[in-house]
């Protein structure tokens, strides 16, 4: 048949019956092929679509602090795309920040499969990891993170803060120091390595840190609050007072200054304004027991041992493992003639870890 007649015979066909259309199509391999690549690639095109969709609502969600929310996008977005890595990245920090630690090791631990080198899923497992108090998984993480990425100062800070965690107070300050070299103007850095100094009681280096911290923010009441606490240990109590009382002005419902600025004021004799400061501690936050402790000091102090009874029993009510409200019940109970009361609480404050309760246990009670 020529051409042209195989032409005007399938035109004839298709004015007779539309319907076999589908029948006459003659195509090569190569031209179905063809066909059926282009229907692939419009699916894939379509799929990337929504995938990118879903991503887009994703990062919006998460920059509203709509942590779980966002998980559920960059899911969708996965769906759609399951090599998609920054939807695999995103997911996992919306999960960290959403608390779901498990399923942020999930998700990240996907991505590390995908992208083996990828120095921040390694940091952000390294946080999911830690938020489920498995320190050696997250030290793993933090380290493969440094050696993909030697210069990210967040990894040496997280590596500082599992160290100060699990009490190595010599390598959290390392850490920290290796923090502030790279960002030096990192001041949690500062406030976290003056920690960690004043844990190894270098109180100097403490100090200097705390202030260094301070002079980059001035507003950080925390800091401050800490600044407070190691100058007292120093006995400097006027240094402590000031750094107590710039926090309080700062934070007029910071529970913590409040109770130290208290217990400054106690060792200074100032036992009515030191009251003052305890019971504006519970009034900001009730169930605080260390301030009900040092209420029932500053009352045994006045001999109102009633009183000072009464607080150390709702401190001990409140925190069942307070050491010093052990001691400051046994205090009162011993004024009171309730001696064997008073040994078993000092017993209970030396089990307890309290150098005051192992002391008058053994001066009062027996070895």
């Amino acid at each position: 048949m020529s051409p042209n007649k195989r032409l005007v015979f399938a035109f004839l066909t298709i004015a007779i019956s539309s319907s076999s259309f589908a029948q006459l199509e003659e195509l090569t391999p190569e031209e179905q092929a063809y066909k059926d690549s282009i229907q692939a690639l419009n699916e894939d095109n379509a799929a990337i679509a929504s995938s990118q969709e879903a991503y887009n609502r994703g990062i919006e969600l998460f920059g509203q602090e709509k942590y779980s929310a966002a998980v559920k996008e960059f899911g969708k977005s996965i769906q759609f795309d399951p090599n998609f890595t920054a939807a695999y990245y995103n997911k996992g920090v919306a999960e960290n920040k959403a608390g779901k630690y498990a399923d942020g090791v999930k998700t990240l631990s996907k991505l590390i499969e995908l992208k083996s080198n990828y120095s921040k899923a390694f940091f952000q497992r390294g946080l999911s990891y830690q938020g489920l108090n498995k320190y050696a998984e997250a030290e793993e993480d933090y380290e493969q993170s440094i050696k993909l990425n030697a210069t990210n100062p967040k990894a040496y800070y997280n590596f500082g803060t599992l160290r100060f965690l699990q009490k190595d107070y010599e390598g959290a300050a390392k850490y920290f120091s290796k923090t502030i070299e790279l960002d030096k103007n990192n001041v949690n850095a500062f406030n976290d390595r003056g920690s960690s100094y004043r844990m190894l009681g270098k109180y100097p280096q403490a100090i200097a840190d705390y202030e260094t911290a301070i002079t980059k923010n001035p507003k950080l009441a925390f800091v401050l609050n800490n600044l407070g606490t190691t100058k007292s240990k120093t006995k400097d109590y006027t240094g402590a007072l000031a750094a107590f009382n710039r926090a309080i002005s700062i934070d007029a419902n910071f529970h913590l200054a409040y109770n130290n600025r208290g217990v400054v004021q106690m060792n200074q004799g100032r036992l009515d304004d030191a009251e003052k400061d305890f019971k504006k501690a519970l009034t900001v936050k009730s169930d605080y027991a260390p301030a009900q402790s040092n209420l029932s000091a500053i009352y045994f102090k006045k001999k109102e041992y009633k009183k000072a009874l009464d607080h150390a029993n709702k401190a001990i009510k409140m925190d069942k493992n307070n050491a010093a409200a052990y001691v400051n019940r046994a205090n009162a109970k011993e004024m009171t003639r309730d001696m064997n009361g008073a040994c078993e609480d000092w017993l209970k404050a030396k089990e307890l870890g309290s150098e005051a309760g192992k002391k008058y246990y053994a001066g009062n009670c027996g070895i």
